[in-house]
């Protein structure tokens, strides 16, 4: 070992699989200030305790330097993004959060199981006709974005430009220093916004029982939802109601299958559908990163954090500590008894509300998937989408 190891994704292979180089950074320097400006943690117990603390969201807070500086640069888009509740501390997330937290019930979800179930049917009878085909494109991207477009009541969406708008605006949560790239995450928040103020104009024109038009109803109670804010919720549903979920499946099932014995022991204890989810979370998490802001000095094992400094939590590092999940971390475990403590939806205050709908949607495709297609096999290499934070797949040919 060197005194250099430190988070660093150009290791060779990072994209295919970032969990040695987690490993080496975990049992090296598993808190450390990184050169770009940001510190780092990797530890389960590090990550739960932060994500549990209260510390800020807001890019405000960050003390001048190279991360600052990026936030600086995003901002001259439209800026909208930044009202998300993702993005915001008490009271303004507590108000914001308590306008959508009423339809993401247990009950509100789970009477939407008819409706997911009836669409991954429909995806998987498109899999059976194509034979062997690509399964982001027929099934892992298709399904969570028609659901969140069900649940929202939008117009029919041009669903490939939406795509790649998402796709840039994601690479935000990243730490980024190529001007141009940010350039791009400024111009797509841009045209997402007034995509998403456009569907607003139509639905107030369309108002039914759905989502958009209660979320509408509140903006226009008078001083629950501005009209800024209104788009930043509808943008932030919409991006992290597919985008993430479509990691859960593509990650899911290409577990699996590299996993024969796993494969089988779904395919003969169909009632580990529920837990196998949280495993696929936990093996390999959509969401690999989240951020904290201090807002005074803040202490994590024997180093000092200082206040404004922007804190990356690993949730993949941590999902595969082990010192917390003991010594098959690397291993998939669809039985593990423990998997519900993975850190993927994150925790406290801005622990994920569309935990129990992606949980759903996971359950539904993958089950159903492996156990319709009980030949189900992997025809090429999986294509990674290289990402830092969201990592998921961009292409997993199978055959059926």
């Amino acid at each position: 070992m060197t005194d250099t190891i430190m988070f660093n994704p150009l290791v060779p292979g990072f994209a295919d699989n970032p969990y040695p180089h987690y490993r080496e950074v975990r049992d090296f320097d598993p808190v450390h200030e990184h050169p770009l400006g940001f510190w780092f943690l990797s530890h389960y117990d590090d990550v739960a305790l932060l994500l549990r603390s209260g510390l800020s969201v807001e890019d405000r807070n960050i003390a001048a330097g190279p991360i600052r500086a990026q936030y600086d640069a995003m901002a001259e888009g439209d800026g909208t993004l930044a009202l998300s509740m993702l993005d915001r501390d008490p009271p303004d997330h507590t108000r914001l959060r308590s306008l959508v937290t009423k339809v993401f019930t247990p009950r509100s979800i789970a009477a939407l199981e008819p409706m997911v179930g009836d669409l991954v049917d429909a995806s998987l009878d498109r899999i059976a006709d194509g034979g062997s085909v690509d399964l982001v494109d027929e099934l892992a991207f298709p399904l969570p974005f028609a659901v969140i477009s069900r649940m929202l009541g939008t117009p029919p969406t041009d669903n490939v430009r939406l795509r790649e708008l998402t796709g840039t605006l994601v690479r935000s949560l990243e730490v980024q220093t190529d001007p141009e790239v940010l350039r791009a995450i400024a111009e797509a928040e841009v045209q997402l916004a007034e995509m998403t103020r456009e569907i607003i104009a139509w639905k107030r024109a369309n108002p039914a029982d759905d989502l958009l038009t209660a979320l509408i109803a509140a903006e226009e109670d008078g001083d629950k939802l501005g009209d800024d804010e209104l788009v930043a919720q509808v943008l932030l549903l919409y991006v992290a109601g597919h985008e993430t979920t479509v990691n859960l499946i593509g990650n899911g099932v290409v577990a699996l299958l590299r996993n024969p014995d796993q494969l089988a022991l779904l395919r003969t204890q169909p009632d580990l559908a529920a837990n196998a989810v949280d495993e696929f979370l936990r093996y390999d998490s959509p969401v690999q990163q989240t951020r904290r802001i201090t807002t005074a000095p803040h202490t994590v094992r024997d180093k000092e954090i200082p206040a404004g400094s922007f804190v990356i939590a690993c949730l993949g590092s941590a999902n595969r500590d082990e010192r917390f999940w003991g010594p098959n971390a690397d291993s998939l475990v669809l039985d593990r008894p423990d998997a519900h403590r993975h850190v993927s939806f994150g925790a406290g205050p801005h622990h994920c509300l569309g935990a129990a709908l992606a949980r759903l949607e996971g359950r539904l495709a993958i089950s159903r998937l492996v156990t319709r297609f009980p030949n189900l096999a992997l025809t090429g290499d999986v294509v990674w989408n290289g990402r830092l934070n969201l990592r998921g797949a961009t292409t997993i040919p199978i055959r059926v």
